[in-house]
């Protein structure tokens, strides 16, 4: 199943609710949220304030990307706010097993982060735990940065794992995502895209967002 994630980054925060409420009309089904922390990226985002009040304004899944250094500390609290889905960096925490289970202990989703220069297979060991596995398709720390092509391999190879496994896992896809790169990625095995300004950057996030979807599933017929 195809779900777009609109990411609310890019959006207007003066008019956040209505944005939001525009992204789902045009089909988005997951609010993503980026939580960055000026350590592990280089930007300062927004933090459990803002989730627990989207969560009076949507009922849809809050999928909350923790960019952050000691992401354990803070899982708890992102839980409360009202978070359905968090994710988490391969490359910050030391014990990821660990960290997977504290988040599925809270009652949400789990899922695993890997920046484009790290390897799918570091996440062998995890991915019968996780419930999703996020593909950076651009460094993370900022909105708007152009698709990083060498990507599209790391989603294949996850597909290819999940299917020689069988696992359940879902494949998330995260950067530069537009009306130019989702049908690639969408071939590859991404089912849950992301996407930030190509929704909130121009225009009506609604018709965006509907554009997109509708592009996206007619890459399902496409795959190879």
């Amino acid at each position: 199943m195809i779900e777009l994630a609109p990411s609310i980054l890019a959006a207007d925060f003066a008019h956040l609710a209505d944005q939001v409420r525009a992204a789902t009309a045009g089909g988005g089904t997951v609010v993503h949220v980026d939580i960055m922390d000026g350590h592990f990226v280089p930007n300062l985002t927004m933090g459990p304030p803002l989730v627990k009040s989207l969560r009076k304004v949507t009922e849809l899944p809050l999928d909350c990307h923790l960019m952050i250094e000691n992401p354990d500390l803070f899982i708890p609290e992102f839980c409360e706010a009202g978070a359905s889905w968090i994710s988490v960096h391969q490359e910050v925490c030391l014990h990821l097993n660990r960290t997977l289970h504290l988040i599925k202990s809270h009652g949400c989703l789990a899922g695993v982060v890997i920046n484009p220069a790290t390897p799918v297979d570091t996440l062998c060991e995890v991915l019968d735990i996780a419930d999703y596995i996020l593909v950076m398709s651009v460094n993370p720390g900022f909105g708007a940065q152009r698709f990083i092509p060498g990507v599209v391999h790391k989603i294949r190879r996850l597909a290819d794992l999940r299917s020689q496994r069988q696992l359940p896992y879902r494949i998330e896809v995260d950067g530069g995502i537009d009306l130019t790169t989702i049908a690639e990625v969408v071939r590859a095995g991404a089912e849950i895209l992301v996407a930030g300004n190509a929704v909130f950057g121009k225009g009506d996030p609604k018709v965006n967002a509907g554009n997109l979807l509708k592009t996206a599933v007619e890459a399902t017929f496409l795959k190879v």
